[in-house]
């Protein structure tokens, strides 16, 4: 299943001032402009089937998201990315079967233009996931397409007999699947990710126009964007694919012309690209047709820091990808940062369980530029593991797991107790919640954490990592101590500012003396 797969900050600034209400159809409401001053620039990701059933069927529910907004708002964060919402037969919805519908059991339009309303009303922008590579085997169009004749058949692809139909696809998986119709025997089709999702056929204009016209509707309701799955794969479906010059080209030239049509309706529209790259140069050309693209790459460094507690030349190293970004972006940091998401197992499963290494590396994406996501249940510090139902299990509100709106679609791990609930966490001040929470809002009220530049630090030791970020309201130094011991480090540093003040930090202890800064263990200052 595919993960199926930024505007930097300041931009996202902007947009939330001055973005105006779209016209929407079918006599949709009036969405209002969101009116936040001063925005985290923070996304969330929430699988709504595990977020929270207003309705007592055990599936969660868009009034569900919108009955947690207030929570979201607390959190502190700027925007929810929603995993697919659309009608589909799965559990997981990255199989759709009508691109113009919600899934029923999440709800109606009605429900969703609510949502839109309300999370407005709070600041909070929400962008879809919009599966645009390929649709579920059960869409109209993939029915259509079963007989050679129909109009739809050229939607996909399909093998003739110079095929080779063993062959894999970029993704690993197999490449061509038999259609099981009587009626259309011998027939094979495109579908990198699964049988059940059959590639889109971008070489055929009908299929460009009737999916600009999707992201117009989407855009006409409310949405102010669209997280793009599989974004690279449009082009690239089979490993000589990749790295090629043409298949590049042809991506964008069709995320630019998307770019374009979406555009047409509300020039501020976000897009954000699922590109499953390993180094930040062969992210950076996708920031010329898209707003941001996830750092596949950097999520790998940060928890690789955190768990071993030491920097492993993460500063060197964003530098460099910065600057790879700003060659292509422009002077603002335009990146999507984050730990884990819906395919991958969670940042807590990852370290092992260890806590202070979860806080270190939520200490570290939150202070870096761009605009970082945080996957639902992230901040509780929810387990996971493999297969992916299990990196999806229910959103825990309360200490018991059948209290009123937890989701029951699936029985939760016993990894995932009580102690790991909203409730349980809220009431401890020390919780990773509230570390959370506390980091989203420096955010906000620290300017350049959420605006500047980057240049790393110089470290003293191997256990520290270190960051300038610069604003044009000032700079300030990022400092984290992975490591169970108090780390010192000068502050003299020649041609560097004078940094002489504490302005924040995640626990008590911090100190500078003689121009020299001394940090406890497992503990992150921002220093003015």
């Amino acid at each position: 299943m595919p993960s199926r797969r930024c505007l930097a900050s300041l931009a996202l600034a902007t947009l939330l001032a001055t973005a105006a209400p779209l016209a929407a159809e079918n006599s949709a409401p009036s969405v209002p402009a969101v009116t936040a001053k001063a925005p985290s620039g923070v996304w969330y990701e929430i699988f709504v089937r595990s977020w929270y059933d207003t309705n007592g069927d055990g599936i969660g529910d868009l009034d569900g998201v919108t009955a947690k907004l207030d929570y979201l708002k607390s959190l502190g964060v700027s925007g929810i990315w929603l995993m697919p919402i659309n009608t589909s037969p799965s559990y997981h919805g990255y199989d759709v079967t009508d691109y113009y519908g919600i899934n029923p059991q999440y709800g109606t339009l009605a429900d969703f233009r609510h949502l839109l309303v309300e999370a407005h009303k709070r600041g909070i922008k929400i962008i879809m996931d919009m599966v645009i590579n390929h649709s579920g085997n059960e869409n109209r169009w993939f029915k259509a397409a079963l007989d050679p004749k129909s109009p739809y058949h050229d939607w996909y692809s399909w093998a003739n007999k110079y095929t080779d139909l063993a062959s894999d696809s970029v993704t690993g998986s197999t490449a061509w699947h038999a259609t099981t119709k009587k009626s259309a025997p011998d027939q094979y089709y495109l579908g990198i990710f699964a049988p059940i999702m059959p590639d889109l056929n971008y070489d055929n204009p009908a299929v460009r126009a009737e999916m600009i016209k999707v992201g117009q509707y989407w855009l006409k309701q409310g949405v102010d964007g669209f997280r793009l799955d599989a974004a690279r794969h449009i082009y690239e479906n089979f490993p000589w694919d990749v790295d090629d010059a043409s298949a590049q080209a042809k991506n964008f030239a069709w995320w630019n012309q998307y770019r374009r049509g979406l555009d047409a309706v509300n020039p501020h529209t976000y897009l954000v690209g699922e590109v499953t790259r390993d180094r930040a140069s062969e992210l950076a050309p996708w920031l010329k047709p898209l707003d941001a693209v996830f750092n596949f790459p950097l999520a790998k460094q940060l928890i690789a820091a955190a768990g071993s507690e030491r920097n492993l030349g993460l500063g060197p190293s964003l530098d460099h990808t910065y600057a790879a970004y700003e060659a292509v972006g422009g002077a603002a940091i335009k990146d999507a940062p984050f730990l884990s998401n819906h395919d991958q197992e969670r940042v807590m499963s990852q370290l092992d369980d260890n806590p202070q290494h979860m806080r270190t590396a939520a200490a570290m994406l939150l202070t870096l530029p761009g605009e970082p996501y945080i996957y639902y249940g992230e901040e509780l510090g929810t387990q996971g593991r493999k297969p992916d139902p299990d990196l999806r299990q229910p959103m825990r509100w309360q200490r018991s797991s059948t209290a009123k709106g937890e989701t029951t679609w699936e029985a939760g791990s016993p990894a995932n107790g009580a102690d790991v609930s909203v409730a349980a966490e809220q009431t401890d001040s020390q919780s990773l919640l509230h570390l959370y929470t506390r980091l989203i809002h420096w955010r906000s009220e620290v300017p350049a954490l959420r605006d500047g530049g980057f240049r790393a630090y110089p470290e003293a030791s191997d256990h520290l990592v270190a960051w300038e970020r610069t604003a044009p309201h000032g700079t300030v130094l990022v400092v984290h101590n992975l490591s169970g011991q108090t780390q010192t480090m000068a502050l003299d540093v020649p041609g560097r500012p004078h940094f002489s003040r504490v302005l924040k930090q995640t626990g008590p202890g911090a100190t500078i003396h003689a121009d020299t800064l001394s940090v406890p263990a497992y503990t992150s200052v921002v220093l003015q």
